[in-house]
């Protein structure tokens, strides 16, 4: 879940952090956490005008890049991070009740990856 949620939130950086296009979610009419939460709340007018963006002007820059700031603005970026975060504590703390090993430590290691990946 966590793999997820970084990889959602990729959608809505910058094209020179990661090295690849923003917006991809979007064009693909996918709906991601940062954009469930934004539009859980924003009002009745916007939620329509952000869905209509996603599922029928897609291929405009200028909306994908409307939909962006909308999350951006709605504190999307901001709650994906946290509920993230969870994810991560919660797995950590599983594999705190297991006893020190290679196995525990490469799966610590990739816990860690998951959340600090920037590709």
């Amino acid at each position: 879940m966590a793999f997820q949620i970084k990889d959602d939130l990729f959608d809505y950086n910058t094209e020179a952090v990661i090295g690849k296009p923003i917006g991809i979610d979007i064009k693909e009419r996918k709906m991601t956490l940062p954009l469930i939460f934004a539009l859980s709340k924003s009002s009745w007018w916007e939620k329509r005008k952000i869905i209509n963006i996603v599922k029928n002007q897609n291929d405009n820059p200028k909306k994908v890049a409307e939909v962006i700031q909308f999350v951006k603005n709605s504190g999307g970026i901001e709650y994906a991070t946290e509920i993230m975060n969870k994810y991560m504590n919660q797995a950590n703390s599983i594999l705190d009740t297991f006893p020190s090993s290679p196995y525990k430590q490469s799966l610590q290691q990739l816990v860690k990856y998951t959340i600090e990946r920037d590709k």
